[in-house]
């Protein structure tokens, strides 16, 4: 069995867990506070289920993090979704240059063990080839 370790954001299928206003902008993550385009609040912001394709804008590779547990190096990638968002990720490979342009896709990698054995999964962005 497998657990994802952030399920309020995407899907065991790789989606991203987003919404769409009625004024037809598109976010991400879901949040009902209201649209960043319009203001319109609550029923007007429905979830969405975001496809997890897009085009790498940048990348960085980050080799010193004030968190000093924290694993490095990784990289992070900005994002420009085929949905319509921007996301901030991490991607698969942790210094592997990817340029810029790159067709992108979610891909969930084990990132620990849960109490019961279970995989731990979480979402990372990959070149789709």
């Amino acid at each position: 069995m497998e657990t994802l370790l952030k399920p309020t954001l995407y899907t065991s299928e790789g989606a991203l867990l987003g919404g769409r206003c009625t004024c037809g902008h598109v976010f991400f993550p879901m949040q009902g506070h209201g649209c960043e385009v319009c203001g319109r609040h609550g029923a007007d912001l429905q979830p969405m289920a975001l496809t997890g394709r897009g085009k790498l804008l940048s990348s960085t590779v980050v080799h010193l993090h004030a968190d000093k547990a924290r694993a490095t190096p990784f990289t992070i990638g900005k994002i420009a979704l085929t949905d319509g968002p921007v996301v901030r990720t991490l991607l698969v490979d942790p210094v592997q240059q990817i340029a810029p342009g790159t067709e992108m896709v979610t891909a969930l990698v084990p990132v620990g063990t849960g109490d019961d054995g279970s995989a731990i999964l979480d979402l990372r962005f990959k070149p789709e080839h």
